[in-house]
């Protein structure tokens, strides 16, 4: 089964897992609708699919260089003073001209340009993918950010309660004379430093949303936990394998390579030589301004000529310049080809980091995971010996704050893996449009499209409409502010993902 067929029903499924582990409201988003936002008004990707529309165009451009042309002209004279020996010179003439030529072989420059063209167009389609890819990396980490901000919003704002009463019954016990002011002062000092973490959460909150927003041009509105990513590699080496085929970056790379190749014929054919046949027809009128030799003898007053033959063109000499244009060429083209060496090179590096981290991501969630339960344990420990007199109130304090740090570390674990998960399937090439299913929510975008209609195009006055913009603003978007879901769950945190 296809990375696509695995993942599409559990992205379809994202608001049935969501409702297991959140209370779900009416109206919730989901990664889905997040994705579908950034694919479908998101201007970057917007703009590299126009960007990629003027590339299509090279191809036609370079087919017209080997095409026939024809011009016209229209040219009225009126003699103002004539020469003192003239003697039949007219006062005015009309006259009109059309040429007609048609390539017939230019030493192999139209052919490996057109070849250049259309292997630049490919490169180009690759580039979009990976615009796609890249745009869609950055609206899920944009929306798991917002997840593990409203988590640690809810973390934060639960010890400050928490803290809160701790202070009003630490003041409680010393007023009976039970504690001392110190640890009076120790808990209004953790107090007071919740409260400052929670105005830090709230701001870092606000921040993820605001992001979210300007990758996928919608509000977030209750984001519910993604589903699971499918089609994760068992190895670092074959997700290596995987990139080198399929990787839109170094594909890219590699298309270029070839186009250069064909650079490189392109200037060599300024040495060789060029032929052409044309035609063309003049037409003259004198418009009745022509006198004859002697009165009463009458001129022909217009008169039509038609040409015809081949031309051909034999460079001779030109200072060096087809060679140099040539061995440009050769340099851009082994700069190209260094190119690709260094796009793999990236690639790899680019896979293994995302392996690792999503690795390193999993393994911090098991003992993370493995430390809350040790510090919930801990904490409850410390509460009870502390009823007897063993465990001072600061024993509490640094046990309750090195459970919220535990569960803090959870969720940003959390949110590592899945980004990092995200990332290395990118790095693939196996997170694009089509992978991910959007084709359920409406057509998606092909480059291929545009490509066939324009890549035969002979007619100089057919254009496009004038484009219009497709992304969507934010102005009208309120300000999102740090409130957070209303979460049932006792434990807080522990129903984000």
């Amino acid at each position: 089964m296809t990375i696509r067929a695995r993942l599409k029903p559990l992205l379809l499924a994202g608001a049935g897992l969501a409702a297991c582990a959140l209370p779900a409201p009416a109206a919730a988003d989901t990664l889905r609708d997040a994705l579908n936002g950034a694919y479908r008004t998101n201007p970057i990707l917007q703009s590299a699919r126009a960007q990629q529309r003027a590339t299509d165009e090279t191809v036609p451009l370079e087919k017209s260089a080997g095409r026939p042309n024809a011009t016209g002209s229209v040219q009225y004279v009126e003699f103002v003073k004539q020469s003192s020996d003239s003697q039949f010179a007219p006062s005015r003439s009309l006259g009109a001209s059309i040429d007609l030529g048609v390539p017939i072989y230019s030493g192999g420059a139209v052919k490996n340009s057109i070849k250049a063209a259309e292997t630049r167009v490919e490169a180009g389609q690759a580039d979009l993918r990976g615009t796609e890819s890249s745009i869609f990396t950055q609206a899920v980490a944009a929306y798991m950010d917002v997840i593990r901000g409203e988590a640690l919003v809810q973390l934060s704002a639960n010890q400050v309660d928490v803290l809160t009463v701790n202070s009003q019954a630490t003041s409680d016990r010393f007023e009976i004379g039970d504690l001392t002011r110190t640890d009076v002062a120790q808990s209004q000092a953790r107090l007071a430093i919740a409260q400052g973490d929670l105005r830090s959460a709230q701001a870092n909150l606000i921040s993820a949303r605001e992001d979210y927003i300007r990758v996928t041009g919608m509000a977030p509105d209750d984001l519910q936990p993604p589903p699971p990513l499918p089609g994760l590699p068992a190895s670092a080496a074959e997700a290596v394998a995987t990139a080198l085929d399929n990787n839109p970056d170094l594909i890219a790379a590699r298309e270029r390579a070839d186009a250069s190749r064909y650079d490189i014929d392109v200037a060599g054919a300024g040495r060789l030589p060029k032929v052409s046949v044309f035609t063309g027809s003049d037409y003259s009128n004198y418009l009745g301004s022509l006198d004859g030799p002697a009165p009463g003898v009458s001129v022909s007053q217009s008169g039509l000529g038609v040409q015809a033959g081949v031309q051909v063109s034999i460079p001779i000499f030109q200072g060096g310049r087809p060679a140099a244009l040539q061995r440009q060429a050769q340099a851009r083209s082994a700069a190209a080809q260094e190119n690709v060496i260094a796009a793999e090179r990236d690639v790899i590096a680019q896979v293994r980091s995302a392996y690792s981290s999503w690795q390193a991501a999993n393994q911090i969630i098991d003992s993370t995971q493995v430390a809350i339960e040790a510090a919930a344990l801990s904490l409850e420990g410390v509460r009870a010996e502390s009823t007897v007199g063993n465990r001072t109130i600061l024993d509490i304090l640094d046990a309750e704050q090195e459970l919220v740090a535990a569960r803090a570390q959870l969720v940003t674990a959390r949110r590592n893996a899945y980004v990092a998960g995200f990332s290395l399937l990118a790095a693939m090439g196996k997170a694009e449009a089509r992978d991910l299913g959007l084709d359920d929510d409406g057509p998606l975008y092909d480059p291929q499209i545009n490509y066939d209609r324009v890549k035969n195009k002979w007619w100089d006055w057919e254009r496009d409409p004038d484009p219009v913009v497709q992304s969507t603003r934010t102005v009208d978007i309120p300000a999102p502010g740090a409130d957070i879901p209303v979460n049932d769950d006792s434990t807080p945190g522990s129903g984000v993902y």
